[in-house]
């Protein structure tokens, strides 16, 4: 018996627990992270390619209505190396960064006080759920009839676009923070501008990042549609372009222009918005650490 319990006692249940930090698996290499991050997004961009590819084999489309991936990336790598590519892209960035930017103020800020105060959710949560769910290109009528065809127009819509969307975020977000969290923000003496910056917006983060990237989502749409739509004399712009080459039934323009808006879509997502919420969840321990 006493042999049996010396047994029992020199195992440790909490052995593994206690082990050091250096008995855990190495991480991988950055080479490698970077590698097991962008392969799937590479094979996807790769099937693709593959199905267009054998769309134009299979002459689903005259070659001047559906040109080739070849020919159309072709295309792509020389419009990139004129000065009049490079301004269109800028100007179709700073019009998205100034729109999405003055969204994300207007939003968030209603989006706190609608989510607090009972009295104006009853007014206009309903309001901002309908405007989130109208098409862009519904608003342009009345933004060129208040602005006539100028970029006023273009970030009018873009605005409305993105503002309610980040305001449903923010709100949805706090309405999902724990209770008991509240309670503790309280009780350890939280009030006024401090509840809300030491307290509701740290808990809600995750959820107000979600609205923020929907919001940029909807931005990037409108902007689409008013470029296309609002066509402004001496400012080019990837939608201008675009529509350009469907006037001009450029197709292999038209599908570069679109590969174009598809790219920077993508990258934004990834660089900006996929950084912050990694770094998001990084910090609250819900994956592992790179650094």
């Amino acid at each position: 018996m006493t042999r049996m319990a010396r047994s029992a006692a020199t195992v440790d249940p909490f052995a593994e627990l206690d082990a050091p930090a250096s008995a855990s698996p190495a991480r991988p290499g950055r080479v490698r992270r970077f590698w097991s991050a962008v392969w799937p997004q590479l094979a996807a961009i790769a099937l693709g390619l593959f199905i267009w590819q054998v769309l134009v084999w299979l002459h689903w489309r005259p070659s001047y209505v559906l040109p080739a991936p070849e020919a159309v990336l072709a295309r792509l790598v020389k419009d990139s190396t004129t000065p009049e590519f490079w301004g269109a892209v800028f100007t179709t960035l700073r019009r998205a960064a100034v729109g999405y930017g003055i969204a994300l103020a207007i939003g968030t800020l209603f989006g706190i006080a609608i989510a607090r105060a009972r009295l104006l959710r009853a007014a206009f949560g309903a309001l901002i759920t309908g405007l989130q769910s109208m098409p862009s290109v519904a608003w342009f009528p009345l933004a060129i009839l208040l602005f006539n065809l100028s970029e006023s127009a273009i970030l009018f819509v873009v605005i409305l676009g993105a503002a309610p969307s980040i305001a449903n975020g923010i709100v949805a977000g706090i309405d999902h923070i724990p209770p008991l969290t509240l309670r503790a923000g309280r009780v350890l003496g939280a009030r006024g501008p401090a509840f809300y910056r030491y307290v509701i917006l740290p808990a809600a983060l995750p959820s107000l990042m979600a609205g923020f990237k929907q919001g940029w989502a909807f931005a990037w749409r409108s902007l689409m549609a008013g470029e296309l739509l609002v066509i402004i004399g001496g400012q080019a712009s990837v939608g201008v372009r675009l529509e350009f080459a469907r006037e001009f039934s450029d197709a292999e323009e038209l599908l570069a222009s679109m590969l174009v808006v598809l790219l920077i879509g993508v990258l934004v997502d990834v660089v900006l918005f996929g950084r912050l919420d990694r770094g998001i969840r990084e910090r609250r321990g819900l994956v592992e650490q790179t650094a």
